[in-house]
């Protein structure tokens, strides 16, 4: 029976209150601009470069996402795939979660690793458990540095793992320790020919999301652990030691980091925390030029005429005063005064 042993340390503690701080602050956020889909798009660009870098993918973050926006890229077609890959694979996470995935199968995990090898390894790899040995080596040294459990030993591991995944719930373990646990233990059993640690962050990835902790969609693991790939590596090969303690440390303070990032950049349309109240408790979407005069008048405490250029550079007043109207319509912000020098302030 799959057994995970760690202990909870002071700084995972620290680090989950960290993250359940900015997830309830992004959940209440009252202000969700149209442009949430820009922080969408940027999350899935930087996942998908840094999620295949991590691994020796040559392409540079300018170069995946020309790739993702379907532009042509001077480089080697298997990086060209892997981004490619990255995205149907964060594409069908999103899928599984709004579908409310109830188990997690052993069918699950292939079929992310077929979304991830797509055309990178022979058909016959893909979604298959391997059936060779591996070795696990240094880049630097060729030194061996993990051995991965005897092919006839996976498809019993993977039950194991799978059986654990699906009898653990949040009132046994954190959902964001579960996902550190199941992205370091599938990275253990190594279940496939090549694509362990793709599928693995996939793996933790469609656990947070399941278990509402996708904070929409914005976040990037794939850029803390690629921001310093060998403490990332180090710290994955010294858990399979038999400790998951340092690893989970590790873990955590990504997700807090990443988390937090996520909470500034809401912060900044959410500054009146009385704001979901004065609007009745309902959530309120702007588009990008709305959002720049909510940001102004909560920075600077009003707006007037003879600012309008500072706020939204190129834009008309007549263009302005649209948007003006449409926030006083939304209950947003108000004006006071009944001339030129009339003030917006918020409501």
């Amino acid at each position: 029976m799959f057994n995970p042993k760690f202990e909870i340390t002071n700084s995972i503690l620290k680090n989950i209150g960290t993250i359940e701080a900015a997830r309830e602050i992004i959940t209440d956020a009252p202000l969700l601009p149209l442009w949430e889909k820009k922080f969408r798009d940027d999350a899935v660009i930087r996942t998908a470069h840094h999620g295949t870098h991590v691994e020796g993918n040559r392409l540079n973050l300018s170069e995946a996402k020309d790739v993702l926006l379907g532009q042509d890229v001077i480089g080697r077609a298997r990086d060209v795939q892997e981004i490619i890959n990255y995205r149907k694979t964060l594409i069908a996470i999103e899928q599984e979660s709004e579908k409310g995935l109830k188990r997690i199968t052993e069918g699950t995990i292939k079929k992310l690793h077929r979304s991830t090898m797509d055309r990178v390894l022979e058909p016959d790899k893909i979604g298959e458990y391997r059936i060779k040995s591996v070795i696990i080596r240094n880049s630097a040294t060729g030194e061996i540095t993990f051995r991965p459990p005897p092919p006839l030993e996976v498809s019993f591991l993977m039950r194991e793992f799978v059986y654990w995944i699906n009898q653990t719930n949040s009132d046994d373990l954190h959902p964001v320790l579960k996902a550190g646990i199941a992205h370091h233990q599938l990275t253990d059993i190594h279940p496939f020919i090549d694509g362990n640690g793709r599928v693995s962050r996939a793996l933790s990835t469609l656990i947070l999301f399941l278990e509402k902790y996708d904070i929409r969609r914005f976040f990037s693991l794939e850029e803390y652990y690629d921001r310093d790939a060998i403490e990332y590596y180090n710290h994955l090969e010294a858990a399979s030691k038999g400790d998951l303690t340092s690893w989970l440390e590790y873990f955590v303070i990504g997700v807090a980091m990443e988390f937090d990032r996520v909470k500034k950049k809401v912060l900044k349309l959410s500054k009146d925390t009385y704001l979901r109240e004065k609007l009745g408790g309902k959530q309120v979407f702007l588009s990008e030029r709305e959002t720049r005069i909510v940001e102004y008048i909560q920075g600077v405490g009003y707006l007037q005429n003879q600012m309008f250029r500072d706020v939204v550079p190129g834009a008309s007043e007549d263009t302005i005063l649209r948007d003006i109207h449409e926030l006083i319509e939304k209950g947003i912000i108000k004006k006071v005064g009944k001339t030129k020098a009339a003030r917006y302030v918020m409501v």
